[in-house]
């Protein structure tokens, strides 16, 4: 919920997305003014078009030499003006739901709403530009420090965040789904419903919790240390053209995907279903999505030796298999693996099992056509309805709710007549809902 909330902060505060929303509220500390940040090397996407950062538990303080005059850098940014963001909404559906589970069948029939409500006053924290400057002079970088020193050695982009958006006071986010005969249902692997009349989470957002930061680079040779006010920009290669549409949103998506996975096409029928299974278990395992994606970043900022371990089943064969694969097509393999886990990562969990029920189920290529269908019209557009093709629907009423309640947690609302209600800017959320459907309609075509 607190990603979900601070991507909607940012839309409505910087269309342009030059703010980097905070992803989980654990790590909110870390994203303060004058922390130290690595960027990632990995390119923006259309699912994800903000930086990736990952933090570093340091602070510009901890690794300057002293200054002379002993001063700290702790009181060299002001605060600026407050402002209030309020939302509530609800989102009324008709219709029933018949699903089967063990060890009875129920009938979920009648009305839902979804409301959201959130009122919060973020307020923005900076660093001037003049302060920085001074301080450059004054004060050199400690090349003795073990981190700097590590830094030198990997060559590793280095980022300082200079701005924060931090919550003035503390807020509730709500969200809240009521039913009428027991609408509401929620999903697991194997499709099993518990019906509840009425659903409420919400979470508290304490004070002074950073919501979204902005950054500068950060570079540093021989002491002297500096920031680049006019960066260059890493945009993903366009080199390979999708076939259909050349425009749009979809033909952004389309071109995305197909350049990213470009190395899947030559794998072997073995080495596709050995990834395959490897992306499925990570799937029903946040912890093992997460080692697999720390792995996969590892290899492309390795420039020589690279040793793949792991305690995990799961990943044994496919690391097996890549530790003895030759350097550039290790690269192109990783590249194509972190693509789909980042994808996999803007998912939620609930969709995240609705995508292995429909693998079991074999319906994942419908799934896809009426994603694509979704993604010819412009979601951020606004709340407008617009009718999809019948066809991509399912003639079986468990797969088409299955099918409704995946895209309905990707921000799109969809009725059984086949009319789409967008709701709160979804392009990103569908796109990789889009992403996940393609590589694992690719990938399972080897088992």
């Amino acid at each position: 919920m607190f990603k979900k909330l601070t991507k909607f902060i940012v839309n409505q505060m910087d269309p342009c997305k030059e703010w980097v929303p905070v992803e989980s509220i654990a790590d909110n500390e870390h994203f303060r003014p004058l922390y130290l940040l690595k960027k990632k090397s990995k390119p923006k996407t259309v699912f994800h078009p903000a930086p990736y950062y990952q933090q570093t538990g340091f602070t510009l303080e901890d690794v300057l030499l002293p200054g002379e005059d002993g001063k700290s850098t702790e009181s060299i940014y002001p605060e600026c003006g407050q402002f209030t963001l309020t939302k509530v909404s609800t989102d009324q559906a008709d219709g029933g739901l018949s699903i089967s589970f063990d060890p009875t069948n129920v009938e979920l029939k009648g009305k839902a709403s979804l409301s959201k409500e959130l009122s919060i006053m973020p307020q923005k924290k900076s660093i001037s530009l003049e302060s920085l400057e001074a301080l450059r002079k004054e004060r050199e970088m400690n090349m003795d420090h073990s981190f700097i020193r590590q830094l030198q050695r990997t060559g590793i982009k280095l980022h300082m965040v200079t701005e924060i958006l931090e919550a003035s006071e503390e807020a509730v986010y709500k969200e809240s789904t009521k039913a009428d005969g027991g609408f509401k249902a929620k999903f697991y692997a194997t499709l099993c419903a518990q019906s509840n009349r009425e659903n409420n989470q919400s979470i508290v957002i304490p004070k002074g919790c950073t919501l979204a930061f902005r950054t500068v680079p950060l570079h540093i040779r021989d002491g002297a240390w500096g920031m680049d006010y006019f960066p260059a920009e890493t945009v993903r290669k366009q080199a390979y053209v999708a076939d259909g549409p050349s425009a749009g949103k979809l033909g952004q998506v389309m071109t995305e995907v197909r350049y990213s996975c470009r190395i899947f096409p030559e794998l072997s029928p073995d080495l596709q279903l050995i990834i395959f299974n490897t992306i499925t278990a990570v799937m029903r395992d946040k912890s093992l999505l997460q080692e697999l994606s720390h792995k996969m970043e590892e290899l492309s900022e390795q420039n020589d030796g690279y040793q793949l371990e792991t305690e995990s089943p799961d990943l044994k064969e496919l690391f097996s298999t890549l530790q003895h694969s030759p350097r550039d097509h290790l690269l192109l393999l990783a590249e194509g693996i972190t693509y789909i886990l980042d994808a996999l990562h803007e998912l939620t969990e609930d969709q995240l099992l609705l995508l292995l029920e429909s693998l079991e189920r074999k319906i994942v290529s419908q799934q896809l056509n009426l994603v694509e269908n979704l993604l010819k019209h412009d979601l951020d557009k606004g709340k407008e309805p617009f009718f999809v093709d019948a066809r991509v629907l399912f003639p079986q009423e468990e797969e088409q709710r299955l099918t409704i309640a995946l895209v309905e947690l990707s921000g799109v609302q969809l009725q059984e007549d086949g009319s789409v209600i967008p709701r709160d800017k979804p392009f990103e959320a569908v796109a990789a809902l889009f992403v996940a459907l393609y590589t694992l309609n690719f990938l399972s075509g080897s088992r």
